[in-house]
């Protein structure tokens, strides 16, 4: 979540930086040229000054003895020298009174021409447009030469812009700089506030996991994130709290249901045999009402079986599963051979995993026994162990007439059995049992079609424990 967020909270951020950025930067540009602006008015003011005093022309031949014409002259070229900004006071007719460098003339266009004429109509020209850093040009202001209030003359400078951009640009680098560290300081600050705000929701969400894969005393701390967040967390305890309670309560009532049962079931059993006693030997109904009470019982058993299943937590400990696989197809070879089944094994000599053994040995017998039930005479069951990353997969293959689509969809449901072997012995509760057995310890149970025809019960156990929170447990040994 952090990572769709997180582009989120920058890109506004940016947009923010950069609105803010670009007004300012041309404000910091405006501002550097209204200083050269400013500087070039009081110089074409003071000159605009010299030169109102003067009212001999060049081609006077008075001109070269005006001591006021000839301090004018010295100024512009001693001005035009040290600033390397040129500078003219040209007639109304456009002659030049004195200029510098030498030979320069009015600007027949552009910015010159436009800031020349504007002065002629008696007052100063206007600010000339925004000079930017790759933009190659100069600066014109023009103020008139004022006598007897009329415009004789004008006064014109016209300045290269290379110190001026150079400023600029140097302003608009100190400018990203500083935008940078403050979007620097943005990230890290969306970075720290997007995982205060996503810390409980992740904690959260492995909570959710954790019961939602049969943890149920996982919980969440409630006192860190937002208040609503925080609210959130309590809730969800109480929600946890609730449900554990209630299932405790119906395992509870399953198991003490199973337990109370058997005691009467035996008597009505020990009942009936005492009848029967009094009945002819080959009686029908009495072989009926006896098996139907050891199927009862039977299935009391199971349920019993299945409340301990779910309640009690599991042993984890590294276990060899090949060396558990073995020993129990061992076990159940004489029923195999006695059903005239093929019972076959392929795998490695040893292989570890992380389970209990004895829940992992429960569920062998419970998958091999359905297995062996339903193979007919003459077929194998073959069981492999392999090793699938970070898992040890178990696949118990039969040679039975397997299950449809639909029904493979309902196999594990308790008391659950297919219509098609309700004439073979069973409660429908083991393999939910065995399931519950594996959930306990992370392992899983699933199944498949096996071809030609029959069903694959693959059993799955990971190669690492879990620790705290679903840590794994060798995560755990190296910190």
């Amino acid at each position: 979540m952090r990572t769709r967020l997180l582009p989120l909270l920058i890109v506004l951020l940016a947009g923010v930086l950069l609105a803010l950025g670009f007004p300012l930067a041309a404000s910091i540009a405006a501002a550097e040229q209204q200083r050269v602006v400013v500087d070039r008015i009081d110089d074409t003011a003071r000159f605009a000054a010299l030169a109102q005093f003067v009212t001999t022309r060049p081609s006077d031949q008075a001109a070269e003895t005006d001591e006021r014409f000839n301090t004018l002259r010295s100024e512009l070229l001693r001005y035009e020298e040290l600033y390397d900004i040129r500078v003219g006071i040209f007639y109304r007719d456009g002659a030049a009174m004195a200029v510098a460098p030498r030979r320069w003339e009015v600007p027949s266009t552009g910015e010159g021409q436009r800031a020349f004429k504007e002065a002629l109509a008696g007052r100063r020209s206007h600010d000339p447009g925004q000079v930017w850093p790759l933009q190659h040009s100069r600066l014109a202001v023009a103020s008139p030469v004022i006598r007897d209030g009329d415009v004789v003359a004008v006064v014109v400078t016209d300045s290269p812009t290379g110190q001026l951009r150079s400023r600029i640009l140097h302003s608009w680098m100190l400018l990203v700089a500083g935008e940078t560290a403050a979007m620097l300081v943005a990230v890290a600050a969306a970075f720290r506030l997007t995982g205060w705000v996503l810390r409980p929701v992740r904690t959260l969400d492995a909570a959710t996991h954790g019961i939602a894969t049969g943890r149920l005393n996982s919980r969440v701390a409630a006192d860190s994130g937002p208040p609503e967040l925080r609210r959130l967390a309590r809730s969800f305890n109480e929600m946890a709290d609730n449900v554990e309670t209630v299932l405790d309560q119906q395992r509870a009532f399953v198991a003490d249901a199973s337990h109370q049962l058997r005691n009467p079931l035996a008597a009505l059993l020990l009942r009936i045999d005492l009848l029967a006693l009094d009945l002819p030997a080959d009686h029908s109904e009495v072989a009926s009402v006896r098996a139907e009470g050891k199927r009862l019982a039977r299935v009391l058993d199971d349920l019993l079986g299945l409340a301990l299943a779910e309640h009690a937590p599991a042993d984890l400990q590294l276990t060899d599963i090949a060396e558990i696989v073995t020993d129990r197809l061992g076990a159940w070879s004489p029923v195999a051979d006695r059903e005239q089944v093929t019972l076959t094994y392929s795998g490695p000599a040893a292989v570890t995993g992380w389970a209990d053994p004895v829940a992992l040995s429960s569920a062998l017998d419970a998958v091999v026994d359905n297995a062996l039930k339903f193979t007919p005479g003459g077929s194998p069951v073959h069981v492999s162990v392999e090793v699938e990353g970070d898992c040890v997969g178990i696949t118990v293959a039969d040679g039975g007439p397997g299950l449809t689509d639909e029904e493979l969809t309902r196999i594990g449901d308790r008391f659950w059995r297919s219509s098609r072997h309700q004439n073979v012995s069973g409660s429908g509760l083991g393999l939910s049992i065995s399931r519950a057995l594996l959930a306990a310890g992370g392992a899983t149970l699933t199944y498949a079609p096996n071809e030609p025809h029959g069903l694959r019960a693959v059993i799955k156990v990971p190669r690492q424990g879990e620790g705290v929170n679903g840590t794994p447990q060798a995560l755990i040994d190296r910190q």
